[in-house]
């Protein structure tokens, strides 16, 4: 910071305080500008009087100076082919943008530069320097500057009249590198447009080689011995006397009729130089024009590429459809749903957020669904741990209207939490479709079938365009697994929820019954749940003092496996409420599930039996679903 009362540094040299920190600056030096992002000078802690490369102030001088390059390119060649021009006012104006560019050479000296070995920025003002002055830059900055025909008058006393200045003005376009650079850093730059960017420069890039090609055809007709002899002199007497603009403008036009091949035929080459040229001139427009279609050709790909891909894909189903005899409603959700696909492709979650870090990602889904599950009524209570381990691992899909996101009777995978829109819940009795209820913002579906682990019971369509976040089961076990709290304050959650569903509801889901009568035993309240649990499964005789978990009432353990009890043998005669069975947690010994079968049936078995009549022996060799018999 300057003292009190001293006048202020100038903008470009300010001296940093010592606090300020230079990682961050080199970090930002070195990777930022990439992307077209200006970093402030003003937090680089860098020595007195030395120019942050990416300061703004800076970058703005860089661009003033890519405006007097374009000038001075245009300028070199015309007063190469218009020597009258080159003795006038062009003369002062050439002056004046030298002296701007002699300034940026002084500029440069105290620029610190990126180090590429450590990529650190360098401030010391000799490396500087030293670096600038041992490059060949160094000394093209210094030719392509130099106010050569003004040193000349000078020394000599008089203005020169031959050609040597224009060539060696020609040196001038050595600061065309200045252009390339700028448009290299605008097309990395996303705050401007890609396909503008590249346009503007292929224009760029045709424009100066029509001046060029121009320019010089007209100094071929300039310097020939007879001037009627030449392309121009058959068309327009004594141009060399006549109007510069005049010689220019029939340049340019013989210069564009011949880069798009046109050839009228009213200019063309007279004598042997001026066909050399020509030729030359023709085979670079071969690979000019190669250049330009090529690279039109990609920006319009590109920007139609998810077009194209669309349409296969629509294409594709078609067929896959009708080689398939797939009925008119279905593939009507089919076309829907990839329609969808594709005009909310920027939106989709994996789509957009694949390429980053797992740690980004999860801060985006906090951001963006952690209130809508915090509001599902499954997660009222629950830790904020797990709420947030729930949302790091949810994934974000949209669905057209009339389209079903949950199909009767499926195997329950996932559960879904409605972020926007609103679905239907739907049941097949006979044959027919029956409305049960309606889902909003926030509802959960599919959590029925996952948490009791049955085929879902419910058809889930959608009534227009909804977002969902879709909670894979088998994650949602493994993360309320080792939360035991947060699993029983799920439970009774969930348990208070059936309560309050409409009886046809009720009535469509297996076992809900028993499960609701025993839920009012089991977790009252959730402070004493294990051993509410305990005494549900005690056996009076040989009882373990330490007890069993109730294997009656749901769980969300990752490791327990729930089956189906019958108090008879398949082929005998039954009661229809014995028929439907029961389903209960395996307990963890064949003796625990013979107590658990007489406390449920009132008699107690000896063998038990698999669908298919064999025996058995192991409660190991059990699957999820399995119906046993006790005889």
């Amino acid at each position: 910071m300057a003292e009190a009362g001293s006048p202020p540094l100038p903008l470009l040299f300010r001296r940093r305080s010592s606090g300020e920190m230079k990682n961050l600056a080199t970090v930002s030096s070195s990777l930022l500008p990439a992307f077209g992002t200006v970093v402030d000078e003003g937090y680089l802690n860098l020595k007195k009087y030395v120019i942050a490369p990416y300061d703004r102030r800076y970058r703005l001088w860089q661009t003033f100076l890519v405006a007097l390059v374009l000038y001075s390119t245009w300028a070199s060649i015309f007063e190469l082919a218009f020597r009258k021009a080159a003795k006038g006012a062009l003369l002062i104006i050439d002056f004046v943008v030298d002296v701007f560019f002699a300034i940026d050479i002084i500029l440069t000296f105290f620029v610190a530069y990126l180090d590429k070995s450590t990529y650190l920025l360098v401030d010391d003002h000799k490396k500087i320097a030293l670096r600038y002055v041992t490059k060949s830059w160094f000394f093209m900055d210094v030719a392509s500057t130099l106010p050569l025909q003004f040193i000349y008058r000078i020394f000599a006393g008089k203005w020169h009249t031959g050609e040597i200045f224009g060539f060696l003005n020609l040196l001038r376009l050595w600061r065309l590198w200045r252009v390339s650079e700028l448009f290299k850093r605008l097309e990395k730059d996303t705050r401007f447009s890609y396909f503008w960017t590249r346009l503007l420069k292929l224009i760029c890039v045709t424009v100066f080689a029509l001046h060029s090609a121009g320019c010089f055809y007209y100094w071929l007709a300039a310097q020939h011995k007879t001037p009627d002899d030449t392309w121009i002199g058959e068309v327009v007497e004594d141009f060399k006397h006549r109007s510069i603009w005049l010689g220019y403008t029939y340049s340019i036009y013989w210069s564009i009729v011949t880069l798009t091949t046109v050839g009228y035929g009213d200019l063309h080459a007279v004598n042997t130089g001026e066909k050399i040229f020509n030729m030359l001139y023709m085979l670079f427009n071969i690979g000019l024009t190669a250049y330009i279609i090529g690279n039109m050709t990609t920006l319009i790909v590109h920007a139609a590429v998810r077009t194209f891909a669309h349409r296969d894909a629509i294409n594709e189903l078609l067929r896959y459809a009708s080689k398939n005899r797939l009925p008119e409603g279905l593939r009507e959700q089919m076309l829907a749903h990839m329609q969808l696909k594709f005009k909310t492709a920027e939106l989709q979650q994996e789509g957009v957020l694949q390429d980053l870090p797992k740690a980004i990602r999860s801060s985006i889904a906090q951001h963006l669904f952690r209130d809508t599950v915090e509001k599902a009524y499954l997660f009222k209570g629950v830790s904020d741990d797990l709420v947030s381990q729930l949302v790091s691992e949810i994934k974000a899909e949209y669905f057209p209207p009339k389209v079903e996101i949950i199909l009767q009777n499926e195997i329950p995978t996932d559960f879904y939490i409605l972020v926007s829109g609103a679905v239907d819940v739907l049941t097949y009795k006979n044959g027919m479709e029956q409305f049960l209820s309606k889902l909003g913002a926030a509802d959960m579906a599919g959590e029925i079938g996952v948490i009791f682990n049955i085929p879902q019971p419910f058809t889930v369509r959608t009534k227009r365009l909804s977002q969902v976040i879709r909670i894979s089961h088998h994650h949602f076990k493994q993360m309320v697994q080792p939360q035991s709290e947060d699993g029983k304050i799920i439970i009774a959650n969930f348990m208070q929820y059936l309560k309050g569903l409409k009886e046809d509801m009720l009535q469509e889901i297996p076992f809900l019954t028993e499960l609701l009568a025993e839920a009012d035993q089991t977790i009252q309240p959730i402070a004493q749940n294990e051993e509410q649990q305990n005494r549900e499964t005690m056996d009076s005789k040989d009882a373990n003092p330490e007890g069993t978990p109730d294997t009656s009432s749901p769980s969300l353990s990752a490791s327990t496996i729930r089956v189906i009890i019958h108090g008879h043998h398949p082929t005998e005669g039954t009661k229809s409420s014995d028929r439907l069975g029961k389903l209960i947690y395996l307990p963890d010994s064949i003796e625990d599930l013979f107590s658990l079968a007489e406390k449920k049936f009132g008699k107690r078995g000896s063998t038990i039996l698999m669908a298919d009549g064999s025996e058995v022996e192991e409660l190991d060799a059990l699957r999820e679903n399995d119906h046993l018999f006790i005889v």
